[in-house]
């Protein structure tokens, strides 16, 4: 329409200018008109008529030049209204914008530590967007102290309060356990909050004694795409339960790994597995349940070379089971790993399967003795092979390794196998090839 305007005021311009400077043309023209009747001039009178008539039919001429102008302007622009117009490509929002990262919420699970403060103050510090990953504080026990601590944040946490206090009925034998029974109740309550009331679609789970490496965040972002389209995939953990500083090649931070045993001690989850799990929840020890064949139903977690939280909670429910013989040494990643900006495809099942099982088992094995004699920094991998359980056990121990077993599968293991460094040198504590599958009687 605008084009159309401009078009016949630029035509309607054009006649007048022309009709303006034909008008100047015939009057300036030399004897256009005869001047005034004087002695000098006696004929002026005489040409006056023939003169006007001859400008008459001058400026007829010129007013039908304008005319046929005018009718080539119209023309024109019919023509150009007639043609159609190319159909406008309307491009979809999603194709011109960026995918909006998932919002991924951490979920704190608390209760009458105060020192819950370590927690919150590196998980703030390091999280790239609170939009995109808002902290829950979920508080167990009613501790006046923790909770002060908690509301100190402010706006930029959430505190939620676990309703229900009182002591869980419990079988007798079982009385020293009830920690262990109001953490579970805890935790089926505090997801419930998150996937059923706030109805968010992924969460990380984190115990108020876990510190977060710097790319905590960046890890689990890259990981959750992942867990969304490999079914054989139900968590992502930052724990490597071998973590040890002296167990890790910490140059490579950038490894992951799938493990058959769920490590905990930060993890993520889909809403989906949720969906799954909370009918049977247990009433109690909810982290090893989690390790039994019928939830894990032969699927695996991503878990990485060197762990992205650590543990700095000695006093809990367990007394300190583990922590001064393993947790306390484990080493905390403190360099940026760009995990999402790297191809995390290869731990898709199939594709890790088959680079993962060829690396292992084309490695030359080598005795225990022959382990320890000397270092290996500059060596290749080597396979450690055990044929039961008490052979496992007794290489783990010798080598440092956690060696129980929960429904008979290795701490970190894959398919048995325990991926770890010894000396420099990477090293496979593995079954035979010809491994069939995890014996639950191991335990």
């Amino acid at each position: 329409m605008l084009k159309k305007t401009s078009l016949a005021l630029w035509g309607a311009a054009l006649f007048l200018a022309w009709n303006g400077l034909l008008l100047l043309f015939l009057w300036s023209r030399p004897g256009a008109l005869p001047g005034p009747q004087t002695p000098q001039n006696p004929s002026a009178s005489r040409l006056l008529p023939a003169q006007l008539l001859q400008l008459a039919q001058d400026a007829e001429a010129e007013l039908r030049l304008q005319r046929e102008l005018l009718l080539q302007i119209q023309k024109f622009s019919q023509r150009r209204q007639k043609t159609p117009k190319p159909p406008r490509i309307v491009v979809p929002a999603a194709a011109t914008q960026p995918t909006e990262p998932p919002v991924i919420p951490v979920l704190v699970l608390a209760c009458d530590r105060s020192s819950v403060r370590r927690c919150l103050d590196k998980l703030l510090r390091y999280r790239p967007s609170a939009r995109r990953f808002p902290v829950i504080v979920s508080q167990d026990c009613g501790h006046a102290e923790t909770a002060r601590v908690i509301a100190s944040y402010g706006q930029a946490v959430a505190h939620i309060r676990q309703p229900d206090l009182s002591d869980v009925p419990v079988p007798p034998e079982h009385r020293k356990f009830q920690g262990y029974y109001k953490i579970s109740r805890h935790y089926r309550w505090a997801l419930g909050q998150v996937f059923r009331t706030f109805r968010y679609r992924a969460a990380i789970v984190v115990e108020d004694d876990l510190e977060v490496a710097p790319d905590f965040f960046e890890y689990f972002q890259a990981v959750l795409p992942l867990l969304q389209k490999d079914p054989s995939l139900w968590c992502a953990s930052a724990w490597n339960d071998n973590g040890k500083e002296a167990l890790v090649d910490a140059g490579r931070a950038e490894l992951l790994y799938r493990t058959d045993f769920f490590p905990g001690l930060g993890w993520l989850l889909l809403a989906e597995l949720w969906d799954e799990l909370e009918p049977k929840w247990p009433a109690a020890f909810w982290d090893d349940w989690m390790r039994q064949p019928e939830q894990r139903r032969g699927r695996s977690c991503v878990r990485p070379e060197v762990s992205r939280t650590m543990t700095f909670g000695r006093k809990g429910v367990s007394h300190g089971q583990f922590f001064d013989q393993y947790l306390k040494f484990i080493k905390l990643n403190d360099r940026f790993v760009p995990f999402t900006q790297m191809d995390l495809s290869y731990l898709k099942k199939d594709q890790y399967e088959r680079f993962f099982l060829q690396q292992v088992y084309s490695a030359p094995e080598v005795k225990l003795e022959e382990l320890q004699k000397e270092a290996g920094k500059d060596l290749g991998a080597v396979r450690l092979q055990y044929r039961g359980r008490d052979s496992f056990k007794a290489l783990a121990k010798a080598l440092g390794l956690m060696d129980d077993l929960k429904s008979g599968v290795p701490r970190a293991g894959y398919r048995g196998i325990v991926s770890f460094v010894c000396r420099g040198r990477r090293v496979f504590l593995a079954p035979p090839s010809d491994w069939t599958g995890y014996d639950p009687s191991w335990s």
